[in-house]
Formats: C-alpha cells, sequence, structure tokens
C-alpha cells in the first residue's frame, strides 16, 4: 500500500470507516490520491469515494458501480464489508478495473446507531427532499447532495450502470437475503442481474409496483441504472455482525470491481422466488387500525380472507390466494407505507 494514499483520504484514521465516523457531520474538501498502478481515489465528501481505474486500462465487463450502504445508520454489516473492500484495494491485494462510485449514506445516523436523525433518508430521493416539511434538514440535505453526485458520476462514465444499496433489515425474515427491483415501466430484470444475485447469495427477489423515493428508485428511473436495494440479514451494532454471513456480497462485488467474468451459469437454487406487490399498505390516518403482530418475520404468509387492515372507511383482506407480508411498520406518519403485500409471481 501507498503509504500517502490513506493519509490523503482519511487523515490520521485508519480505514475509511474510522474516517467517515469521526467526521460525520464536517463539511470536508474534496480531496484526492493516486494509487501506484494509476487508480485515482477522490473523497467527494465525508462518506463519499469516487474511483477510477489507471488511464487506458481495459474495462473487460463495460460497467461502472455505484455501492451504497449506511443509508440506515444502524444498518452496519454492509458498511463494515466496503469499508473491507477500500481497504483490500488501498493494500493493492487487487486492482480496479471499472469506475465506481462509494457511499456511506447517513454518517451522523451511523454515529448514534439509529436508522435515521430527523427523516428516514430513504424517502427523500427522487426530489422528495425538496417537499416543505423537509426544508432545512440535514437528511434533505444530504438526499440531495447524494443524488447530485450520482448524477455527475453518471455523466462521467457512460457505461452500464448498476447500483446496488445494501441494507439489512430490522425484524426477523424467513427469507434472509432478498432484493428489491425498483419500478420503471416497460423493463424486465436481466438474466445477468438475476445471475449477481444469485452468486451474492441473495435468493429472493421482489418486483415493485410502483416508482418510489428510495435511493435504488431514484438511481434506476432518473440515470437508467439497473437499481437494486439488497437487504442482507439482521440489523446489528458495529463489531456485532458475523460477517462470514456476507460473505456472498463481498466476494461477488470484488468479482465486479477487479472486472473478472461472472462465473459460469449458476444454478438458481430451488428456493430462488420472484414476488410481486399486490397492496400497498398506507397509514390512512382515519382511525387505520393494522391487524398484524409487531413482530411478525417479513415473508410471513396470510390465507385467503385474511383481514390485514381497516379504518373507519374501507378495509383490505387477502384475496383468493394467500399474499405474504413484507416491510410491516404500523409506526409510520400519515400517508406512508405501513407494509406491502406480496405472492410468487
Amino acid at each position: 500500500m501507498t503509504e500517502n494514499a490513506p493519509i490523503h483520504l482519511f487523515d490520521a484514521h485508519p480505514d475509511w470507516l474510522s474516517h467517515t465516523l469521526a467526521n460525520a457531520t464536517a463539511d470536508l474538501p474534496e480531496i484526492k490520491t493516486t494509487l501506484p498502478d494509476g487508480t485515482c481515489i477522490s473523497r467527494k465528501a465525508v462518506g463519499v469515494l469516487h474511483l477510477t481505474p489507471p488511464a487506458g486500462s481495459a474495462n473487460p465487463n463495460q460497467e461502472a458501480l455505484i455501492i451504497s450502504a449506511g443509508i440506515h445508520g444502524n444498518e452496519t454489516a454492509p458498511i463494515e464489508v466496503l469499508n473491507a473492500l477500500v481497504s483490500e484495494l488501498l493494500h493493492e491485494e487487487w486492482e480496479l478495473a471499472c469506475p465506481l462510485l462509494l457511499i456511506l449514506g447517513n454518517p451522523p445516523a451511523m454515529v448514534a446507531g439509529e436508522r435515521f436523525l430527523e427523516a428516514n433518508l430513504n424517502r427523500l430521493f427522487n426530489g422528495a427532499h425538496a417537499r416543505p416539511e423537509y426544508d432545512g434538514l440535514t437528511e434533505a440535505a444530504r438526499a440531495k447532495f447524494l443524488e447530485d453526485t450520482c448524477r455527475q458520476f453518471a455523466m462521467t462514465h457512460p457505461q452500464a450502470l448498476s447500483h446496488y444499496d445494501l441494507h439489512t433489515a430490522i425484524r426477523p425474515s424467513k427469507r434472509e437475503k432478498f432484493a428489491l427491483y425498483p419500478y420503471v415501466a416497460g423493463r424486465r430484470v436481466p438474466e445477468a442481474q438475476c445471475d449477481f444475485l444469485v452468486e451474492a447469495e441473495v435468493e429472493t427477489l421482489l418486483l415493485q409496483h410502483k416508482a418510489g423515493t428510495t435511493f435504488s428508485s431514484f438511481s434506476s428511473s432518473v440515470l437508467g441504472a439497473e437499481s437494486f436495494t439488497v437487504e442482507l440479514g439482521k440489523v446489528r451494532p458495529f463489531g456485532e455482525n458475523d460477517l462470514a454471513r456476507f460473505d456472498g456480497i463481498k466476494t461477488a462485488l470484488r468479482r465486479r470491481f477487479r472486472g473478472k467474468p461472472r462465473p459460469g451459469k449458476l444454478p438458481q437454487p430451488d428456493h430462488f422466488t420472484v414476488f410481486e406487490v399486490v397492496h400497498e399498505i398506507l397509514n390512512t390516518g382515519k382511525n387505520f387500525r393494522f391487524h398484524i403482530p409487531d413482530d411478525v418475520a417479513n415473508f410471513t404468509e396470510y390465507p385467503p380472507g385474511a383481514v390485514i387492515w381497516d379504518d373507519d372507511d374501507t378495509s383490505y383482506q387477502v384475496g383468493v390466494t394467500a399474499e405474504a407480508i413484507v416491510f410491516p411498520n404500523r409506526d409510520v406518519p400519515v400517508g406512508q407505507r405501513v407494509g406491502l403485500m406480496i405472492r410468487p409471481r
């Protein structure tokens, strides 16, 4: 490892994560350094790195990648995975082959060990940060900055763009690892992306039914990226993750970063399932009653006829075939999502 690179990028801190936590609320200037092989690394801001392979080097997969983690500050395992991959690169364990934008989304919430501080960052994209109710909030400013940074990255690197926004879940799940594919009218999931999910040990794909205000929805609808929100397990504090459980995503990302070919066709496991959304549950505010226990696991199935929610005017019950629930959370403001009802496609 070149001695100057980490000093320039991370001051006296040993790695990207420790620098980010120590400077979570700081407004630091952009700083650049170059590795011995010619790879350029720019620290665009706290928690944001733009990496460019040496000039003239091949990009065998003809792609550019955006990888984000820590959009929710208490979802620490993907943050630790990205930090480890950056350290490997700085230690010259492998060479970068494609343009790369790495993002630790919400450093102040990471320090606090909280999902967010003032507003859910993953509901502030696609321009939602400009709504009056978010005026002046730090997380709204961060969402706008991340959008602008991703736009600039996409314009600078016109190769095929993919974005993986890495998360862990608050609640248990009957399917530990799953991905969400944002809705863009008229598009289908490319087979190569499904193969990558299998390579990363992600066994479930959920097709979303409308554009949203998540980070991956922004990058897919505005930047034209192949984008996924990837849920990789359970929320745990820094230092308490069993990182062996995240070897799949780490190995798959490293392979992409290095520009290596994808493995031979991987057999999709028997339990690899594609789900579609059949109903979005919103807090209607009119004596809204949610009939799902607070401790229910994601992908818990409910039989036909089961009443999921009601209010003074209407109700929702499962149709003629069983449906499962994901992301149940009754503690959201009026108008926001309480959960999604899904079924296998």
